[in-house]
């Protein structure tokens, strides 16, 4: 059975909404529903605001969404490039299997190669097997040396309460 066509483009202001509802998707999905406090509002600025930290491409099939990549820029001191490093890549249940998510993943590919990036990264969970097995069919290979670490929360203003408060303010901060 052939697959619908399948659009991708770059999100718009009025995608905000579908966005939030995707991420929604993805969250349960992960089962980490509990740890979600984004809003549609946050998710518009940091996507249209000032300063944009983020972007999303959708796919969509006849004007529905059915998936979405969110991503931004990293960066290598090692190979002195820019990187995309995806943060979400979601499809929805009942569109999986379509080659949907590999379209999100190749558009991403090519803007990376288009950005003049050394690399394209993202994590996914340990227990998540098909995605896994997804990305190592498309040549992704895991990280095994590295281990992610992270603050937030309480322990993440412990640690600013810290900084040196002679400092000059970081630019743009």
């Amino acid at each position: 059975m052939a697959r619908p066509a399948c659009t991708i483009r770059f999100a718009r202001p009025d995608d905000v909404s579908t966005i939030f509802g995707l991420i929604r998707g993805l969250a349960e999905y992960e089962r980490l529903s509990h740890e979600m406090t984004a809003t549609e509002d946050a998710i518009r600025e940091h996507l249209f605001g000032e300063r944009r930290y983020i972007e999303v491409l959708i796919a969509e099939v006849d004007d529905r969404a059915v998936g979405f990549a969110l991503f931004f820029h990293s960066y290598s001191t090692f190979l002195g490039k820019p990187g995309i490093y995806l943060e979400d890549l979601f499809v929805v249940p009942e569109e999986r299997g379509r080659g949907y998510g590999n379209a999100l993943l190749a558009r991403l590919a090519r803007l990376a190669v288009e950005r003049n990036c050394g690399r394209l990264e993202w994590s996914v969970l340990d227990w998540n097997e098909p995605s896994i097995r997804f990305y190592r069919a498309l040549g992704a290979v895991p990280m095994d040396e590295w281990t992610v670490y992270r603050v937030t929360g309480p322990a993440l203003a412990r640690l600013a309460e810290n900084a040196d408060l002679t400092m000059p303010p970081a630019p743009g901060g």
